[in-house]
């Protein structure tokens, strides 16, 4: 896996010790199970796998690059490079500013934008009509263009389905800017249309059954596929794309169950010609961090403690899965944990944020899982767990946990 030169300060000294001893130990990624730190009063339930994926460290460097190379111009990032405040807020300190949020409302207006102007495009991409908006104004989009490998992955597995005449049904979050991206992209090669979750998959498949009429769909899935979309039409032969950063086992759900429609309608004999398997578009990254969090949910914790951006599309179905399980606390620095009776967090279900009293139970050994999203820095994660040391004596020290795990 290539190296990349991102900064310093985004390096862990703590849990990147403990990632790296365990990638020599198991280079093929074959144990899940958790790292676990014992300092006495407090033990913590690592993940196996959190924090910086290829596709954010990919665009942590370029956008740190084009900084540098570009002394005395304005540099622009089309919305957030990633989602976490702390990358975010050092690349404005640093003097990029952002064109746009998450959600596309425009911050500065395209006709600000000159010829000299880098912009930034990045690790979820962009759509069709602003790539060539740019390219108009002569803007130079690929010197510095982050988008993730992996989601370009779908977008090259989007125009195979569109050339074999299958619709692609994407599954994302509508609002979310890979998704938006993506159906962009798709819908250059063939009809396309989005479902957020198993309820929009199971609405759409009464289409496909004809159990629902032409003008119900234009209600129920207004602004959700592309143009001239006939349901009748072009839902006879399908295939399945997800937002890279969506829970993998409910893509994979979602996509079984189109296929059972399609086994119904038209039969084994002739599914090929109505079904394409797309397994392959799930992101490596989402699947390892997601599967180290099963690993956790087998663990006696007595809490969770998951951090992250609350804009965090795969951060959140972290959080979603702990829910099932224990206490959990989305939180997206040290800040949040203001005492030992006092946390501050987000419920990403109502989208709000929380106050906890008496988080942390009253027992003699207290066990903690810890985690982040893929666009987390580990010294994000350090500072946590640093910060929760505080609130137990007497503990053993970080020099002696890593040199017990490392050794």
């Amino acid at each position: 896996m290539k190296k990349f030169d991102i900064p310093a300060y985004y390096r862990s000294s703590v849990t990147g010790m403990i990632k790296e001893a365990r990638r020599k130990k198991d280079l093929r990624k074959q144990d899940f199970s958790p790292s676990v730190l014992d300092f006495g009063p407090v033990q913590f339930y690592i993940a196996r796998h959190f924090g910086f994926c290829y596709g954010v460290e990919n665009a942590i460097e370029i956008s740190y690059r084009a900084l540098e190379e570009n002394a005395g111009k304005r540099v622009f990032l089309l919305s957030q490079m990633i989602h976490n405040q702390e990358v975010n807020n050092d690349l404005q300190s640093r003097g990029i500013q952002f064109i746009m949020d998450t959600d596309g409302k425009q911050f500065i207006p395209w006709d600000a934008l000159q010829k000299d102007d880098i912009v930034i495009i990045p690790a979820f991409g962009t759509t069709v009509e602003i790539e060539h908006l740019l390219l108009d104004k002569g803007i130079e989009v690929q010197k510095y263009n982050t988008t993730c490998p992996f989601v370009e992955k779908v977008w090259n597995r989007s125009e195979k389905l569109g050339s074999e005449e299958y619709t692609i049904i994407i599954h994302g979050k509508p609002k979310h800017e890979e998704t938006r991206a993506t159906f962009s992209h798709s819908a250059r090669s063939g009809h396309s249309i989005i479902v957020r979750d198993m309820d929009d998959a199971i609405a759409l498949g009464k289409y496909i059954l004809e159990e629902k009429s032409v003008d119900d769909f234009r209600n129920e899935f207004a602004g959700k596929h592309s143009e001239g979309f006939d349901p009748l039409r072009d839902l006879t032969s399908v295939g399945v794309v997800n937002q890279t950063t969506m829970l993998a086992t409910e893509t994979q759900a979602i996509a079984d169950y189109f296929r059972q429609l399609m086994l119904q309608k038209y039969g084994a004999e002739n599914l090929k010609e109505h079904f394409a398997d797309t397994r392959d578009t799930l992101c490596y990254a989402t699947n390892d961090n997601q599967d180290a969090t099963y690993q956790l949910l087998e663990t006696d914790a007595d809490l969770a403690i998951v951090v992250g951006g609350y804009n965090s599309s795969n951060t959140s179905h972290i959080v979603e899965l702990c829910e099932r399980k224990f206490p959990t606390y989305f939180i997206n620095s040290e800040r949040e944990i203001k005492s030992a009776q006092e946390i501050h967090h987000f419920n990403y279900h109502q989208k709000q944020n929380v106050v906890t009293h008496s988080f942390l139970p009253d027992k003699n050994i207290v066990k903690i899982i810890l985690t982040s999203g893929a666009s987390c820095p580990d010294t994000l994660v350090d500072r946590v767990m640093l910060r929760l040391l505080e609130f137990f004596k007497p503990v053993k020290s970080v020099d002696e946990i890593l040199t017990k795990f490392t050794s």
